[in-house]
């Protein structure tokens, strides 16, 4: 059976994955197709005719579309809508009245895109699946995990649901306890995103970043949120707020209310880490970090004690500092998080848990690498195009060229193999540096990555030293994770060793990217260690690297020197 998933049901992060009896084989972001960040309010189109044409197949051969959007009932989300917004009417009245307007609205535009895109609509269904449970299918069904396991979502919101609790059993996933829109922890630290100068959706990141700058101490963020320990309430009068309520600034409104720039001062500008808003990040992810535990330990706790499995999937999902925390947790043994926890995701996990309905088997995700690739010679064709700009020669080990440049002291773009799925780069499309060599971090993010300087770099290492360097064995193949850095490597690797001492880690092993796995030897024969500093191979603002010829129009736009494009080595023409 063919499912094709979709994503993009809630104006963002539009993306398509496809399974062929119950193997995921193909998935990729609409952004990297058309260039356009998040992909707001758009269809996965490009996305669809990648997976199809991976496949080899037509758009005729889709037995199901699975789209993580459905009808909702009034009692479960609406009425605490119209409750809480009351200060809205229209917005109230529009929850009681027509709740599933957004979703009446998908099916028709899905529906017109699946005609467009020649399916047989007599053959093809449309299957609609709640957001949250294709968010916890995303996890609990391609984590590869066996017997019970608890299932953790949280995000800014679906259709009403903005957080869940449940396990997975046999296949079968079942919810214990579900929060609502206004109640919302991803939309509290996106509101705050907002206040601390940042975009929700792409600073949320730089929040996170920020925090370990800052002191969690200097100020109670408690007036933001209610919790205790089982239930949220999100205080609407400062963030999550709606119509009137918003802040206004230079035609720009927000998610937070005037009451909060009265009560914190004036809204952040600037890439500096400033006070007091280094200490409001601190504060922000410190009571993030406070309630998800609590409210964990209260819905899952029995359940991680009996089989020490955690499955995680949602925007907050990619919060890796909070993801070390839930780690610590007494019993918990292993957490998968979904590489893709965000709304892209639920591509996969719409159609993951459609697959599983039906009765398939699902293949456990063994790597992100489910994007395109692009032969040797169509990366010679699009360096012919900029004849007049660079040079590039054919090298016979791309790998170990890449790391004696590395060595050097040299950035170099790595582009190989298939992109990845989802926000991390795993070095298929990745910016490299040596993590030994002082201010390399600080070159990239001024004259490459053009991103604020304070902003940390995330290590590659091999399989075979990660557990003396992050003193755990547990998993982290998708950067989802940091982890406390062996004091006795903190020095040896400090350009990829953030504030706090810890470092947001990918274990790279030989048969999932063998050629990766070869530079990072490479570079350990130069300086003794099997690690390099690894971050997307993008600028500010824009989406990761899809194509060769992003890759060379990044180039030319940036001061990097060395891009190793398959197994082209690029220059800058003198």
């Amino acid at each position: 059976m063919i499912i094709l998933g979709i994503a993009g049901m809630v104006s963002h992060d539009a993306a398509a994955a496809l399974f062929v009896d119950g193997q995921l084989i193909a998935a990729a972001e609409e952004e990297r197709f058309i260039r356009d960040k998040h992909a707001k309010n758009h269809l996965p189109i490009e996305a669809i005719r990648y997976c199809l044409d991976f496949a080899g197949i037509s758009a005729k051969d889709v037995d199901i579309v699975a789209m993580p959007y459905t009808k909702v009932s009034r009692l479960h989300g609406p009425i605490q809508y119209a409750k809480r917004h009351w200060y809205a009417p229209d917005r109230a009245l529009d929850a009681l009245i027509t709740p599933n307007r957004r979703y009446y609205r998908n099916r028709r535009r899905v529906l017109a895109m699946m005609q467009d895109l020649d399916m047989d609509l007599s053959h093809t269904r449309l299957v609609d699946v709640e957001h949250h449970l294709a968010h916890a299918s995303s996890a609990y069904h391609l984590s590869g995990f066996q017997g019970k396991t608890a299932i953790l979502g949280i995000d800014g919101k679906g259709e009403y649901a903005t957080t869940f609790f449940g396990y997975g059993e046999h296949g079968v996933i079942h919810k214990i306890k579900e929060f609502y829109d206004p109640d919302s922890l991803g939309g509290l630290y996106g509101a705050l995103t907002q206040f601390l100068g940042f975009d929700m959706l792409d600073g949320e990141f730089k929040v996170m970043g920020m925090a370990p700058y800052g002191d969690a101490k200097k100020y109670d963020f408690s007036p933001l949120l209610k919790s205790d320990g089982k239930t949220i309430k999100v205080n609407n009068k400062l963030v999550n707020v709606l119509g009137l309520r918003r802040y206004r600034q230079q035609d720009e409104t927000y998610y937070f209310s005037k009451k909060l720039v009265n009560w914190l001062g004036k809204k952040r500008q600037g890439d500096e880490i400033d006070d007091p808003y280094v200490d409001y990040a601190a504060s922000i992810q410190s009571l993030l970090e406070k309630t998800v535990l609590q409210l964990v330990e209260h819905y899952l706790g029995d359940i991680i004690r009996e089989t020490g499995q955690l499955c995680y999937a949602g925007g907050v999902a990619l919060n890796v500092k909070l993801n070390q925390r839930l780690m610590a947790m007494p019993g918990l043994k292993t957490l998968f998080v979904q590489p893709a926890a965000g709304d892209a995701g639920t591509a996969i996990g719409a159609a993951a848990y459609v697959a599983a309905s039906q009765g398939q088997r699902i293949t456990p995700m063994a790597h992100a690498y489910l994007g395109p690739s692009y032969t040797s010679a169509q990366c010679e064709a699009a360096c012919a195009a900029h004849a007049d700009k660079i040079q590039w020669q054919q090298v016979a080990n791309p790998s170990s060229m890449a790391a004696d440049l590395l060595a050097e002291g040299h950035p170099v773009a790595w582009f190989q193999g298939r992109m990845e799925f989802g926000p991390r780069a795993l070095g298929n499309r990745s910016i490299l540096g040596n993590p030994s060599s002082r201010g390399v971090a600080d070159r990239i993010n001024a004259q490459i990555k053009y991103r604020e300087r304070w902003r940390p770099f995330c290590p590659s290492m091999l399989d075979t030293v990660a557990a003396e360097i992050l003193q755990t064995d547990h998993p982290s193949p998708y950067m989802t994770f940091t982890f406390d850095v062996a004091p006795s490597w903190r020095e040896r690797i400090p350009e990829v060793v953030h504030e706090d001492g810890t470092a947001r880690a990918q274990i790279v092993d030989k048969a999932t990217n063998p050629k990766y796995y070869a530079l990072i030897e490479a570079l350990a024969k130069h300086t003794g260690n099997p690690v390099v500093l690894n971050t997307s191979l993008n600028r500010r603002g824009e989406p990761m690297i899809c194509s060769p010829d992003d890759a060379l129009n990044m180039f030319l736009g940036s001061d990097l020197e060395y891009l190793m494009l398959e197994d082209w080595l690029i220059t800058k023409a003198a």
